[in-house]
């Protein structure tokens, strides 16, 4: 007897095939094909984070984007000091550049087994971590930034993409992520290696958590934490990347 699906012990082949067979929903550029792959039809440009391609289907050619506008974008949000954390996540790979797909066809895009999820933009803006995101159509417009602050203090920052105009965009995360609201009267403080998204208006300070220097068992250790402060909302992952900064050296 067949298994229930691709993953039954016992599945036929003709079973395994039609399980796991792609889904035709046409009319949209970007489309779900299991909530850890996205496919997208490509008719023109679309962007997408490097490495993330598994698989295509017609005539697409791949352009990895010059790092050299990203370092520039970079120096626009932080300045030098943006500019050399910039050079050492390139280098390092956290920060790599996209890749332009051209031409007409399907592709599918995954990273790492992580969770997927599109959001339409309609003349709005969001920023999301550089590290969350995978995918975003030709019309929506990108801009890379360096957060500000402490980050000068620690090794390279931080470094998020601000997706802004009309278009679908699509972000990463380790399991289903959370979508916190924040208010003048209730800030959010969140850890910077689970934070994916924030909203417009936010401008996310990075400050040194003293009190919870000792929850690691890192002696005279400090970590840092986001602040988030106003009106909108923040996006989260319940995992937390390899860190994207070092802990300040104790005083």
């Amino acid at each position: 007897m067949a298994g229930g699906g691709p993953a039954g012990h016992g599945t036929s082949v003709a079973d395994f095939v039609r399980a796991s067979a792609e889904q035709d929903r046409p009319g949209e550029v970007f489309e779900l094909e299991s909530s850890k792959m996205l496919e997208v039809k490509v008719n023109g440009r679309v962007w997408s984070k490097l490495g993330a391609m598994v698989a295509y289907k017609g005539r697409l050619d791949f352009q990895r984007a010059s790092t050299l506008s990203d370092l520039m974008g970079a120096v626009r949000g932080g300045g030098m000091g943006g500019l050399l954390g910039a050079a050492m996540r390139l280098g390092s790979g956290e920060m790599g550049p996209l890749v332009s797909i051209q031409g007409h066809g399907v592709c599918y895009l995954a990273d790492q087994g992580k969770e997927v999820s599109i959001i339409r933009l309609q003349g709005d803006t969001l920023n999301v971590n550089g590290n969350d995101l995978l995918a975003f159509e030709d019309t929506v417009t990108h801009e890379i930034t360096m957060q500000r602050s402490v980050a000068g203090m620690v090794a390279g920052g931080l470094f998020s993409v601000r997706m802004s105009g009309h278009g679908m965009v699509a972000i990463l995360s380790h399991g289903p992520p959370l979508t916190l609201r924040v208010t003048p009267q209730e800030p959010v403080f969140t850890d910077p290696n689970a934070t994916i998204a924030w909203s417009e208006h936010l401008r996310p300070d990075l400050r040194v958590a003293q009190d919870l220097r000792s929850m690691f068992g890192r002696g005279g250790g400090e970590t840092l934490q986001m602040a988030f402060q106003g009106t909108g909302f923040v996006i989260v992952q319940p995992y937390e990347e390899s860190p994207a900064m070092s802990n300040l050296p104790p005083h």
